[in-house]
């Protein structure tokens, strides 16, 4: 039915599961772990082909470190977990340079990002326009057809 891309952020502690995790996973994991139901039904409404932010929370690194897409869409989870679901997610490409939570808030493009609004939730959607707005401050992703020689 050709629904357009959809844009998130999901946030991860380092200590908990870091982009080098994900990378080192062969980029594929499992997002699971979300408690909080409304983080949950935006998990639910992902597709497959959505963008996703990889954002490392936390007191010493909160920004922006990577992109990852969704490459299955919500499903519960059959084991002792205690996770009510997930959706799979691969490592797409590492910033070319991590973005700031004290940046992006300065930021006068992305007032109103929810990120902002509520900061305690682990996945956010996003306008396209803040997408690319970050995407511009982060001189982009590796994969994403721009120049990677740049520092």
């Amino acid at each position: 039915m050709g629904k357009e891309k959809q844009y998130w952020l999901l946030k991860t502690e380092p200590g908990e599961w870091s982009w080098d995790d994900q990378a080192a996973n062969g980029g594929l994991s499992n997002w699971d772990g979300v408690k909080n139901k409304q983080a949950q039904k935006n998990m639910k409404a992902m597709r497959v082909g959505d963008f996703c932010f990889f954002y490392h929370s936390g007191s010493k690194a909160r920004r922006i470190v990577g992109v990852v897409s969704v490459v299955r869409e919500w499903y519960y989870c059959a084991d002792d977990s205690g996770s009510e679901g997930a959706v799979d997610v691969k490592a797409i490409g590492e910033m070319r340079r991590a973005v700031d939570l004290g940046e992006m808030k300065k930021e006068i493009g992305l007032k109103g990002f929810g990120l902002f609004r509520q900061p305690r939730l682990s996945v956010v959607p996003m306008e396209k326009s803040v997408w690319e707005r970050v995407c511009e401050m982060g001189g982009g992703f590796e994969g994403d057809g721009g120049t990677d020689e740049k520092s």
